[in-house]
């Protein structure tokens, strides 16, 4: 009899790292600096603002970024990643690179701004 907890570990990284957004978050926080909410939703052109939200709870909740608030007038809000979503980022490095030899090999270019950090 199956357990009921298993689950398939590419199912597991399409939780975590799935949708149009929490991979280009991941790629703008890291770098050494925190990052306020704003710099980063400037940084995604154009996320609406329920999106970027939802997307910054689902990977808080994930482990893999920290959300710290400071009690300020006005409030301020930075995000960084967790030491699990930095063990992340040599994964994704790799992704990037896979994905950048197909598509040149498809004669199109690459440039993404959000990765330059892990690029």
């Amino acid at each position: 009899m199956r357990e009921k907890n298993l689950i398939c570990p590419l199912k597991f990284l399409m939780n975590t790292f799935g949708g149009k957004w929490k991979m280009p978050i991941i790629c703008i926080l890291s770098g050494d600096k925190p990052q306020r909410y704003s710099m980063i939703k400037r940084r995604l052109r154009n996320i609406t603002n329920m999106m970027l939200s939802q997307s910054l709870k689902e990977l808080e909740a994930d482990g893999m970024i920290h959300r710290e608030q400071f009690n300020e007038v006005p409030p301020r809000v930075e995000y960084s990643l967790t030491q699990r979503g930095r063990s992340s980022l040599p994964f994704l490095t790799e992704a990037a690179k896979w994905a950048a030899d197909s598509m040149n090999v498809n004669g199109m270019k690459t440039f993404c701004s959000e990765c330059v950090n892990i690029c």
